[in-house]
């Protein structure tokens, strides 16, 4: 069984080592410490047996909220992990009185889209050039 958590500072000393072999190869583990360390943001973990198999962030402004990552472990992905993630972040965001929630996603990362897509969010614009060489859609639902 997989369960949601607050991400605390033992959690990132648990997985910094293997961040990018095992979970993400996009962020660094110095970009997922300063995520941790601001203040407007907030992480959540998932955990199955102990072990965290995922991480999700969200960040709040005064009018909205942005999905900062959502990550799955490489050997866990295709479990509805990501799913249970996006669904926690979207009713952190309901219970801070956001109106909406955003976020970028590479053009190429169909797996996510489809993701984002599955709970309503709809493609707003595009980044051009956001992540290298690739564009990003900027995609939002309202709450």
């Amino acid at each position: 069984m997989i369960t949601i958590y607050k991400m605390m500072w033992e959690d990132y000393e648990a997985i910094k080592e293997e961040w990018q072999e095992a979970f993400d190869d996009f962020w660094t583990p110095s970009i997922l410490k300063s995520e941790l360390e601001n203040k407007n943001s907030q992480y959540i973990i998932a955990k199955e047996k102990e072990k965290i198999v995922g991480l999700a962030g969200i960040w709040f402004s005064p009018d909205d909220a942005q999905i900062m990552n959502i990550v799955t472990k490489k050997t866990e992905r295709k479990k509805g992990i990501g799913s249970l993630l996006l669904g926690k972040l979207i009713e952190m965001a309901k219970q801070m009185g956001k109106e909406e929630i955003s976020l970028e996603v590479n053009e190429t990362n169909i797996p996510a889209k489809c993701l984002y897509e599955k709970f309503h969010f709809q493609i707003v614009g595009i980044r051009k050039k956001y992540y290298g060489r690739d564009n990003a859609f900027i995609m939002k639902k309202t709450l």
